[in-house]
């Protein structure tokens, strides 16, 4: 079930209704290319050899007997990256070279350590096997805590700790201690009537997109190398290229194909480096497909953490402090996304008194990347579950003690942006007014949970194109890659421009040589910025249109106006002609129209999402068993409405394996052992039930449309609601993740034998 509430009069012609994507039937009869289907005559094919280990120094690599396979045109090493050649290279550089390639030290098991070029597929594999790598295997360290103890050996040996802000010489796994405050937390605990504390934990998960990571590449003998890539960022991989190959931008070019999933794990580049460089050395193009033991063990999962949240109430329901502690894995080289979940941690609340810390470590693993919403998914679980006991303790319903504390416009988040216009009270309100938490549950050993979750949203760089065809249609060029269905809300918002149907618009993603520059496929931005781009583009075509029909008419273009896709004079009603009447005359007068537009907007506006969830528990198994499932947002503005609802069905849907089964399961060596869709439990439909959304649109002030960006929020609150609903349903509070049936039933026998002892 969906259901649409408008919080505002403003009425479109386009905007807010379903046309049919306009990339759907290449995607569905298969004719899309995507980065598996890159092929050229003289094509080679490449494969990474990647370290056994979770940690060991690299004392010899030997390539003979690989060199000599037949068939095997070159073998690269991490002696052959260009940092090797720098020198005094900085040491970001060196880890994002030493990512992508390791040289002294392989940093966690699937670290890549060599790559091989073949005539095919085959033959480098079997050339990668023959590859001999000596190592000097070192104790691996896999968690926060293990990281974080005294006396702990340090990942790296020049890891020097950012103390608030503050670069200190102190050699340390925690590359960073952030602060965020406001108020005076001491004061604010004391005038609490209840206080809650609690300690969580949470597991390694990974994006689980479909298609696997690949890239093909060219080194032009001119010097110049062009890189056919599925990546959520054409320029922002380019740039990245760029300082990994030590190349200027000029010389890069990165051609975007289709792409079968991101949710940020397509953001960081792995195999364009290796595929270039190989390309360099044979000259010849050069394609590489991860496997998906590759995928899991190789790219970016999302930070596992440590969270510790206290928070405390009056009597009659108010939030007066709150105070987070959150230590989140940064991989094997630095840079968690800790500070969003600082960030967004108490967001949804309006407490005077508030101390986030935030810690970024490495550890033995992966270097994580973006998942949705990056690391608020983690702090909701846990500041929401601490939310829910106090409202129960105080005997208040857990929407309405929400509502009582919510964040609004004018309120000071922790980290000090004031909320403009903000739709958390109207989620709210929304959500008690769901035929879900109207209804009565029923049966034993079933809950029902509530959860708030915040995502800022950003802007940034984007840039359209746009020309007008003698037929009244027209082509848009745009520097977004779609994974969710932008082509389409972009089109549109040109499309409510002009006055034009959507399916008139004829978008597509430009490479980097083709399309102004353009920030990346991310924290839910496109249809925001991107779409603003459009917006203004189309403006300048209705401009250029306008002066057009009144040169034609010979009148002044300020008589002219632009209504339902006809241009009018204002007082004389025989002229007039349609949009596509006037396109079909440009030729003839005075030649083609069209527009380049570049924006850097900077209202992107937070989103507010509240989800309610009904669970069954069997308290015999720990299988907890989702029943009924209700997410209710912010979008400012529904561009697509169809599109976010599925933006929000999959964002629960996601949620719901990270809550009860997903998680990256390491032996005693720091091998992952679950590297599979086999052993790593993602939820298929049968997991799952029907999931109800709920669209609230509070214009955000800061789009001409008041669109707010809508693709990772839904994932934020899933996995405290469903906590929630377990403690609702058992009595049993959950504070790790996943909530396995192992770690239900452990929970179970604890609180019983806490009951025995009693």
């Amino acid at each position: 079930m969906a259901t649409n509430i408008v919080l505002s009069n403003t009425e479109y012609k386009v905007i807010g209704t379903r046309p049919i994507r306009h990339d759907g039937t290449d995607k569905v009869t298969g004719r899309a290319k995507y980065g598996a289907d890159f092929s050229a005559s003289d094509l080679l094919h490449g494969k990474v050899l990647r370290s056994p280990h979770a940690h060991a120094k690299i004392k010899s690599i030997d390539v003979s007997k690989a060199l000599a396979y037949p068939g095997v045109k070159a073998i690269i090493t991490g002696q052959d990256m260009p940092i090797s050649k720098m020198e005094s290279p900085g040491r970001t550089a060196r880890f994002a070279s030493d990512n992508v390639m390791a040289r002294e030290k392989a940093l966690y098991k699937g670290h890549p350590v060599a790559a091989v070029a073949a005539v095919n597929a085959h033959v480098a594999d079997s050339a990668a096997l023959l590859i001999n790598v000596e190592y000097e295997v070192l104790p691996p360290l896999m968690t926060v805590q293990q990281a974080m103890k005294d006396g702990a050996k340090p990942v790296h040996d020049d890891v020097t700790t950012t103390e608030l802000g503050e670069r200190t010489d102190k050699v340390s796994n925690v590359a960073t201690h952030l602060r965020f405050e406001q108020g005076d937390t001491e004061k604010g605990f004391a005038e609490a009537d209840i206080i809650v504390e609690r300690e969580f934990t949470t597991a390694t998960v990974h994006q689980g997109y479909i298609e696997p990571q690949n890239a093909a590449a060219l080194w032009n003998a001119d010097g110049n190398v062009t890189i056919w890539t599925s990546t959520q960022g054409s320029f922002s991989a380019r740039d990245a290229l760029a300082g990994v190959l030590d190349l200027p931008v000029s010389k890069i070019k990165v051609v975007p194909m289709e792409i079968g999933g991101g949710f940020g794990g397509k953001i960081p580049i792995y195999l364009e480096p290796l595929a270039a460089l190989l390309s360099r050395k044979t000259g010849q193009p050069v394609k590489l497909i991860m496997s998906r033991e590759e995928v899991f063990e190789s790219t970016g999962p999302t930070s596992g953490t440590h969270i510790k949240v206290k928070m405390g109430a009056t009597k009659e329901g108010k939030l007066v402090a709150a105070d987070a502690y959150l230590a989140y894995e940064a991989g094997a080289y630095p840079g968690s996304m800790v500070g969003a979940g600082a960030q967004c941690v108490f967001a949804p609340y309006d407490i005077e008194n508030m101390k986030v810390d935030g810690y970024d470590v490495v550890v033995n693993k992966p270097k994580t990347a973006a998942y949705r919403a990056p690391a608020a998914p983690n702090a909701a679980f846990a500041g929401e579950a601490v939310v829910d006991e106090i409202a129960r303790e105080l005997g208040m319903d857990p929407i309405e003690f929400r509502l009582l504390n919510a964040s609004k416009e004018g309120t000071r988040r922790v980290d000090g942006p004031v909320f403009p216009r903000v739709g958390n009270v109207e989620c709210l309100e929304a959500s008690r007014d769901t035929a879900q938490y109207k209804s009565k549950l029923e049966g034993p050993n079933r809950g029902r949970g509530v959860a708030s979750g915040f995502w800022f949203n950003i802007g940034l760089q984007s840039s359209c194109s746009i020309g007008v065809n003698d037929d009244g249609t027209i082509t848009l060029v745009e520097g977004s890659t779609d994974i969710g269905g932008t082509r389409a809300s972009i089109a549109m918002q040109a499309a409510e421009v002009l006055g034009i149907a959507a399916e008139d618009v004829h978008p597509s993603v430009g490479d980097t040589d083709s399309v102004g520059y353009t920030f990346l496929t991310g924290g839910s931005r496109v249809t925001f910025a991107t779409g603003w781009a459009a917006h203004d583009c189309a403006q300048d075509i209705k401009k250029k249109m306008i002066e057009r029909a009144a040169t034609i008419w010979d009148v002044s273009a300020d008589d002219v106006e632009l209504e339902d896709g006809e241009f009018r004079h204002k007082s004389d009603p025989d002229l007039k002609m349609t949009f596509k009447e006037l396109a079909g005359q440009l030729n003839g007068s005075g030649g083609p129209i069209s527009s380049q537009v570049s924006v850097d907007p900077k209202g992107a506006g937070g989103a507010f999402s509240t989800h309610i969830v009904d669970v069954e528990v069997d308290t015999e198994t720990g299988k907890v068993t989702i029943l009924d499932y209700t997410a209710i947002q912010d979008a400012g503005k529904a561009i697509h409405p169809s599109y976010v609802e599925g933006q929000m069905q999959g964002g629960v849907v996601q949620g719901i394996g990270w809550a009860l089964n997903e998680e990256y399961f390491f032996n005693e060596d720091g091998q992952m052992a679950n590297s599979s869709f086999l052993d790593y439990r993602m939820p298929t439909s049968l997991d799952l039930p029907m999931i109800s959304t709920v669209i609230v649109e509070v214009a955000n002030p800061g789009h001409p449309y008041g669109v707010r960006g809508v693709g990772e929020i839904p994932i934020v609150p899933p996995m405290a609601a469903i906590a929630n609903a377990i403690h609702d349903a058992i009595g049993v509070r959950m504070n790790v993740l996943p909530m396995s049936p192992g770690a239900v039933l452990e929970a179970i026998w604890e609180k019983e034998g806490a009951q025995a002892a009693d």
